[in-house]
């Protein structure tokens, strides 16, 4: 009787601080309408605007990506299927583990099976992730779910859909956070400067890259504060330097209106009649501003509208990894005003690989144009 008490004390110890974190899970993200569905089918798609970039460039860098991607899970499986120059069609099929938690007592996780699909045209591309598929368990236990009939509004979410439903809970989760990881990687293999830089990380690569950034934030903790100081965004090199205008650190606010995040146009911003400046800070005197040297864009990340933009691999970014918010002002050529002007909460992002560009995805929270 006495180990038995022991065993159910030492049971709830392990247990508590997972019923803890749970009750602190902000699941806002995963709510009505992160999964979306098309003719009751579910479907998560992105659409990309890539101002001046042709349809079979779009073409080799997404065929490019999804090739490395499905070689990246290791199996027969997984791999490009299909492919259509003239139509711009890069279709792959993946299956690989969802893992939704490990420890040393235990190993939770699925196979997800699923189809990407790219249709390229100049200057856009619209991504999609769908025909997801689970096998859980293995041997005579083995479960098989499809996603229309377990992570949709209808079935993980309580009927005023406010709350997960808690058998579901985490095949949702991991699903929109998969699949959002999946943007991510289209997203860089869309920005880099050429095909050749497109990369594709191991498991064992982005786990020693997590360790590396994980080690770098402490020793950048244990250096005490940054003092934040003023920059002016760099300037492009021009014929005649001292007639080129330069972009004002405060943007008259009467010129401005202001538009609804999710209304903004396609081509409010186009990367190669611009630059995109990142500032830092509120206060006009302790302002810290930066030019995005490798260009960005607008999309859509889990419904919500969203800004990427990415830094050369020469750029500091140490002020910006310390940021949860910032600004990003869009200057047309040969002005010295901001067009777009658009606050930014700070997404989580993937760690570059070494001599790629880093990339930053701001959820826009006030949007500002001319």
């Amino acid at each position: 009787m006495k180990r038995l008490t022991q065993f159910l004390f030492v049971l709830c110890c392990l247990c508590l601080p997972v019923a803890l974190q749970a009750q602190k899970r902000d699941d806002s993200k995963y709510l009505a309408g992160a999964v979306p569905e098309e003719n009751g089918k579910v479907v998560f798609s992105k659409e990309f605007s890539i101002p001046g970039m042709s349809q079979d460039e779009i073409f080799e860098r997404m065929k490019r990506w999804m090739e490395l991607r499905m070689k990246k899970n290791r199996n027969e499986t997984s791999r490009v299927v299909y492919t259509n120059p003239e139509k711009g069609q890069v279709v792959s099929i993946g299956e690989e583990w969802m893992v939704f938690s490990s420890t040393a007592l235990a190993l939770d996780r699925t196979i997800v099976n699923y189809q990407l699909t790219a249709f390229c045209q100049p200057e856009k591309c619209e991504f999609r992730v769908e025909k997801i598929r689970y096998t859980y368990r293995e041997g005579s236990d083995q479960e098989k779910y499809t996603a229309e009939e377990w992570i949709t509004d209808e079935y993980a979410l309580n009927k005023k859909k406010t709350k997960l439903v808690l058998g579901l809970a985490k095949w949702r989760r991991k699903t929109v956070d998969f699949v959002d990881e999946l943007y991510k990687e289209a997203t860089q293999a869309l920005s880099v400067a050429n095909v050749d830089q497109i990369v594709v990380l191991t498991d064992e690569e982005e786990e020693e890259k997590a360790k590396e950034k994980e080690k770098s934030e402490q020793t950048a903790a244990s250096q005490g504060p940054t003092v934040i100081t003023t920059k002016q965004p760099e300037a492009a090199p021009a014929e005649t330097p001292a007639a080129r205008p330069q972009p004002s650190t405060t943007p008259q606010q009467g010129a401005y209106k202001e538009v609804a995040p999710d209304q903004l146009p396609a081509n409010a911003i186009q990367i190669g009649a611009g630059k995109l400046v990142i500032v830092i800070g509120t206060d006009a005197f302790n302002l810290t501003m930066m030019t995005a040297n490798a260009g960005g864009s607008l999309g859509k990340m889990s419904g919500k509208p969203v800004i990427y933009t990415f830094l050369s691999p020469d750029q500091p970014h140490e002020q910006l990894d310390q940021t949860d918010t910032y600004t990003v002002r869009f200057y047309p050529n040969g002005s010295q005003e901001p067009s777009v002007v658009l606050q930014c909460k700070k997404l989580p992002s993937q760690e570059p690989l070494e001599g790629q560009p880093r990339m930053y995805i701001g959820e826009i929270v006030k949007a500002q144009m001319k």
